[in-house]
């Protein structure tokens, strides 16, 4: 399949085949009427359209708000975010989506609905959105005055796009990448990379009809220590993949790290990159957009340090000047977090948002350092995929993973070489004890193992996987560095 898969525009007449395929995979499917979905969508109030939304903030200058949020039945759903909405103070919202039906596993995820009912609480981690239809699906996005977005973890989100999208959802996340390494083990990249062309071809689709849907590639991957190079890499290709198949709203999006000068370096230099490369295709009408995720890994069980670390995502995400920012909560430690306690959450990022907004990172060497870094880092994992593709890039997705160009840490994909660990340097920047096969040049492989060897010879010991494992479990111990205490 490997040299079959092209980023070429699939054919329209030549899907209807598979998307009859698709809708027939579960009863709701069959409710999917386009034109009618169209029509729908033209009749929303641009106030509702995420895309709109997102490119107004960009113009403005404004970072906006989402949680995450999701359970399975459609009241409680529909009053979880209408709760969030004007408790927490969202300013967009999301459907995330449970595990039963990422995994395309519709018949227990009815199962689990059925029995959330009779239990009366949820007894899925996320919304069946499949199962609910599009009648249903509907209801919620004509009951909230904020857009909504779909959210979820599917290496084959076709059905759950026809369904969603039908229903008049206008932002959907993910990519045949990002919903893949991280999330599956034995999918095969060309499978996923695919799929993953249906859903935005699909996108593509009603963009021709005149209806604006966002696409969003999943920014985090693994969510630990996730160097800005190899997310950055992952969000530029799966924005060309969906920019040939005509999607025009993209959000690229960046996790976490923790130092602040690496991140907001980061954000500035996620939309250069994802337009330079853009642009070296012939796409200059794509709106760019940037979504920041605040801190991914470990929190701390107390709420009042959870907080701060909510606050720390918050405060980088408006000196970054990230389009939106995806909300944590003080429950993050603990499982699911109650309704309340997501509201806080954004109440939180809302309030630290808002004094910052006239504030700027103020530009400095270190802060030039790292954007420079960046970008030579990531150019260099991109023309390597471009080059091993012989242009074509997915083609060049599949074979630079294979190789290790990409390289994922901790991600469970039997398809990703887990070759790369990242480490903190002696300021807390995410660095490279191993980078594997990545395609760094000497000065680049030399300025690693300088700023490792500088925070071994503070914390006299050499730098070695036990600084990795002290790294991740920092946060939720009270501090940024694994320190040995």
């Amino acid at each position: 399949m490997a040299e079959q898969i092209t980023h070429d525009m699939l054919d329209w007449n030549e899907l209807q085949e598979e998307r009859k395929a698709v809708l027939a995979g579960w009863p709701t499917g069959q409710d999917v009427d386009l034109d009618e979905a169209v029509q729908f969508h033209s009749r929303l109030p641009q106030e509702l359209n995420f895309g709109t939304r997102l490119v107004q903030a960009k113009e403005q200058g404004q970072t906006l708000a989402q949680p995450r949020a999701g359970v399975a039945d459609l009241n409680s759903h529909r009053e979880l975010l209408l709760f969030l909405q004007e408790e927490g103070g969202a300013d967009l919202l999301p459907t995330t989506i449970d595990s039963y039906t990422r995994q395309n596993r519709y018949e227990e995820a009815e199962k689990g609905l059925a029995e959330s009912v009779l239990e009366g609480r949820s007894l899925l981690n996320g919304f069946p959105a499949v199962n609910h239809g599009v009648a249903n699906c509907r209801r919620l996005v004509e009951d909230l005055s904020v857009p909504v977005q779909v959210r979820h973890g599917t290496p084959d989100a076709r059905l759950l796009a026809e369904i969603t999208l039908a229903a008049g959802f206008t932002a959907y996340e993910g990519g045949g990448l990002s919903y893949n390494i991280p999330y599956a083990k034995r999918v095969p990249l060309e499978q996923s990379i695919l799929d993953w062309q249906y859903v935005d071809r699909l996108v593509g689709y009603y963009q021709e009809r005149g209806i604006t849907i966002n696409r969003e590639p999943f920014g985090p991957l693994t969510g630990t220590l996730v160097s800005p190079c190899i997310s950055h890499s992952v969000a530029v290709i799966e924005a060309i993949l969906a920019a040939k198949q005509g999607v025009r709203n993209i959000t690229v999006g960046y996790g976490q790290c923790g130092n602040l000068t690496q991140d907001v370096a980061a954000l500035q230099t996620l939309t250069m990159l994802a337009e330079e490369y853009l642009r070296s295709e012939n796409f200059y009408d794509v709106e760019i957009t940037t979504v920041f995720h605040q801190w991914m890994g470990g929190f701390p069980a107390d709420e009042a340090k959870a907080f701060g670390v909510i606050s720390l995502g918050g405060m980088t995400a408006a000196l970054g000047k990230a389009t939106k920012v995806i909300v944590k909560t003080t429950h993050e430690a603990l499982g699911i977090p109650t309704k309340e306690a997501n509201a806080q959450g954004i109440r939180a990022t809302k309030q630290v948002l808002n004094m910052l907004s006239d504030q700027v990172y103020p530009e400095n060497p270190l802060l030039a350092e790292e954007r420079e870094i960046i970008l030579q880092e990531t150019r260099l994992i991109l023309d390597r995929t471009l080059e091993l593709g012989e242009g074509d890039w997915a083609q060049g997705a599949v074979r630079a993973f294979a190789a290790g160009v990409i390289d994922v840490p901790f991600a469970p994909s039997s398809f990703n070489a887990g070759r790369t660990m990242p480490a903190r340097d002696n300021e807390g920047a995410v660095r490279f004890l191993s980078w594997g096969n990545l395609p760094f040049t000497k000065d680049i492989q030399d300025f690693h193992r300088a700023k490792l060897a500088e925070r071994g010879k503070a914390e006299e010991r050499t730098p070695n996987f036990q600084m990795v494992i002290d790294d991740i479990y920092a946060i939720g111990q009270g501090r940024l560095i694994g320190r040995p205490r």
